[in-house]
């Protein structure tokens, strides 16, 4: 910090804990609430040199000017360097609220190596200042002169070049082991902190026989309590004189019993200086004796140059710390002048538990997590809870596949759309995908919800990682049909050689496990739907695979701006969808597609892409007869009965197109077709979101209704025919 904020001209001051310590019992504020002139704090939550911790206390009394590091008018922040203490303890930010924390998980899992983060908190995010850019950080650049965008979020701006994909994909199963092996970081906090207090204790009490102590340890506490310290001793191994032994024998004999230590100053020169008494003066001599940083020079005139340093994990155990005191006794002593301290009870030796007490006190496993505070609430459609069961809506089975079906589903037939032909702006196909990636549920009547229709793309299936499956990665997942029912509050699983499933709408509040899952870069809350239907994706997939839905007490906000009429205090609700709450296709658009495709081989006497089989792949909610091609992504907003709808753009469409939703084999040409007739962006179909959706009364789409757009300002105007017929075909 000192060599970057002097290259800007600022100063910077070395604070001791002794400084602070003073600061705090005085309560010393020199703040003057009219300056801003802005000063950072940088302190360590734990010191990686002895294990202290110091107060996380300060971050609130400095930020707030009630105690002041320097005696300088201004406005703090703080940076706490929480590497060393959130290894094997928790910290709430929410109550201790620094403004800058970097931490490595290289420290808390030991892989992967050299991984970790800074966490920035947002409020203070827009004072950053950044002197250069790397990769992916820029919105927009120039390299003739100097103009330079940076990219918006803290995030874009500030990871240069390709981040360690690979290494993040590790931490999943590093916190899941922690988790799954220990219950928790305040389970670590106790189980580590427990055996260090044993093993201080223990190597304290190591006397030689003439009365002088074994080793001298460097810390600021009595190991009293895991407040004030952590799992760290530091220390040297004296002679029977009292002279140090130095660090670099040490560690060559810990290495002959298999023990792995830490030595030297461990980046960490101010705590090293402290704690062996080494001056300014002495470090300048001993660099000029030939000792550097991590080199074995361990003695310099008989001083120390360094220390020894032992740390207990979450996967530390007692016999490990009686492993390490039995190869000081073994090394330093007689066996049997110190073999007693491991034997001891904790009152005999003042050592603070005995090996079983250890082991009962701190279970090896326990529950991964108990059932979250927060109650689930009511679905996010509340409405439909206080319906009576018998709800006024159609589902029809989604038909059977067939290569060459023509004839019209039931939706067309309800939809009065004459067999072949293009009629008025009317919607003839419903459809909601319950699971996201799965096959389709088609209806002629069904309620809407806050985020869509109800229940569409509400669960999905994920890894045993918790990453959610596509048809991308996974493109029998087209193969799983879901069906709802309703009146009896459950939805029905089925698939090709495997029995039923049900599974039920809402969850169970006391049962239900919330956790986080990301859908598009969104962190979503969900719960589990249980081992009984992962068991049955498990076995259908042939890997292991969840059921989870998305929490009913938890909004999904949409990023897109609010739509003209929308108010400013609200925020559209979203399910797990990709973009937004709805997706709308074109017949007529599709019709030009299976037009070009089809055409394409004359020959053949099996038509290669029925319209069904087209509209499938394509995955809309809705499905309206057009009077021409495309014309939909002319469309500003629609009206659908007494609903409105604003189109906020056009679907991007990837390759997932090329799936058959029928068989899940893959084809390559409707994405190709689509590419060389749509240009540039691959699009087809259009999203749409809720205007000013008011569900204090039931709402429903329905098949037959009328479909009302209105054009974009600039675009080409044109008449929309409409009959009395269908006007009175209302929602």
């Amino acid at each position: 910090m000192r060599k970057v904020t002097m290259a800007m001209n600022v100063t910077s001051i070395p604070v001791r804990p002794e400084d602070l310590w003073s600061a705090e019992k005085l309560a010393t504020a020199t703040s003057n609430p009219n300056c801003q002139l802005p000063h950072l704090f940088c302190y360590p939550a734990q010191s990686n040199f002895s294990g202290t911790r110091y107060p996380l206390s300060w971050i609130g009394e400095v930020k707030s000017g009630r105690m002041c590091p320097v005696s300088v008018p201004g406005k703090w922040f703080v940076l706490l360097d929480a590497a060393s203490h959130v290894s094997t303890s928790p910290l709430d930010l929410s109550v201790h609220q620094a403004d800058f924390v970097p931490l490595s998980f290289y420290k808390i899992f030991g892989f992967p190596t050299g991984l970790g983060a800074l966490l920035v908190n947002n409020r203070t995010a827009p004072l950053l200042r950044k002197t250069y850019f790397g990769g992916g950080t820029a919105a927009a650049y120039l390299a003739g002169e100097d103009f330079y965008v940076p990219r918006q979020s803290v995030v874009e701006r500030f990871e240069d070049g390709t981040i360690s994909f690979l290494d993040v994909i590790a931490l999943k199963h590093g916190f899941d082991a922690l988790e799954r092996l220990t219950g928790g970081m305040e389970n670590i906090k106790q189980h580590t902190f427990t055996l260090a207090q044993y093993t201080y204790t223990a190597l304290a009490a190591l006397r030689y026989p003439n009365g002088a102590p074994v080793v001298q340890i460097y810390s600021d506490s009595e190991f009293s309590s895991p407040e004030v310290q952590g799992p760290i001793i530091n220390f040297n191994v004296l002679d029977d004189s009292g002279n140090i032994i130095g660090y670099s024998e040490v560690d060559k004999m810990a290495s002959l019993y298999n023990i792995h230590l830490r030595t030297g100053c461990f980046c960490n020169t101010g705590a090293c200086q402290r704690h062996l008494g080494i001056s300014n003066e002495m470090v300048k001599k001993h660099h000029q004796a030939g000792h550097i940083c991590g080199d074995n020079v361990d003695l310099v005139d008989g001083q120390p140059t360094g220390s020894v340093r032992i740390s207990f994990g979450y996967m530390s155990t007692l016999e490990d710390a009686q492993a390490f005191l039995r190869f000081i006794i073994a090394t330093r002593l007689r066996p049997s002048d110190g073999q007693h301290l491991l034997q001891a009870t904790p009152g005999e030796a003042a050592v603070p538990r005995a090996e079983s007490e250890v082991q009962s006190a701190v279970p090896a496993t326990m529950d991964r997590c108990s059932p979250s505070p927060q109650e689930d609430a009511p679905t996010g459609s509340q409405v439909w809870n206080d319906l009576p069961t018998a709800v006024d809506a159609v589902a029809l089975h989604p038909p059977l596949p067939e290569a060459t079906r023509t004839q019209q589903t039931p939706s067309e037939q309800a939809a009065g759309v004459p067999e072949g032909g293009l009629g008025p702006h009317v919607v003839t196909n419903l459809y909601l995908y319950p699971i996201k990636s799965c096959a389709a549920f088609e209806v002629t009547k069904w309620p809407l919800g806050k985020q869509g229709l109800l229940y569409d793309r509400s669960w999905m299936v994920v890894n045993h990682n918790g990453i959610c499956l596509s048809q991308k990665q996974e493109p029998r997942l087209c193969l799983i049909q879901p069906f709802i029912d309703l009146q009896q509050r459950i939805m029905v699983i089925k698939a090709k050689g495997m029995e039923p499933i049900e599974v039920p709408l809402e969850e169970n509040s006391e049962r239900a496990q919330i956790c986080q899952s990301k859908v598009c870069a969104d962190r979503v809350n969900t719960y589990d739907c249980g081992e009984k239907i992962s068991s049955w994706l498990s076995k259908f997939f042939g890997r292991p695979c969840h059921l989870i839905k998305q929490s009913s007490n938890f909004q999904r906000n949409a990023r897109k701006k609010h739509s003209k009429d929308q108010s400013p205090g609200t925020t559209a609700a979203l399910s797990l969808v990709n973009e937004a709450q709805y997706l709308l296709i074109n017949r007529s658009s599709v019709l030009e597609l299976h037009q070009r495709l089809n055409t394409s081989d004359e020959n053949r006497k099996v038509e290669l892409f029925p319209m069904k089989d087209l509209i499938s792949r394509f995955r809309a909610n809705i499905i309206t007869n057009g009077t021409r091609a495309f014309e939909e992504e002319k469309w500003d907003e629609i009206s659908i009965g007494s609903l409105r709808f604003q189109v906020s753009g056009p679907c991007h469409r990837c390759q997932m197109v090329c799936i058959d939703q029928h068989t899940g084999q893959r084809n390559q040409d409707v994405f190709q077709k689509l590419s060389e007739t749509r240009e540039r962006k691959v699009n087809f179909g259009v999203y749409l979101m809720h205007t000013s959706l008011d569900l204090s009364s039931p709402r429903f789409l329905s098949v037959g209704s009328q479909v009302l757009p209105v054009l974009k300002e600039n675009a080409e105007c044109h008449h929309l025919p409409s009959s009395k017929e269908h006007q009175d075909v209302i929602s």
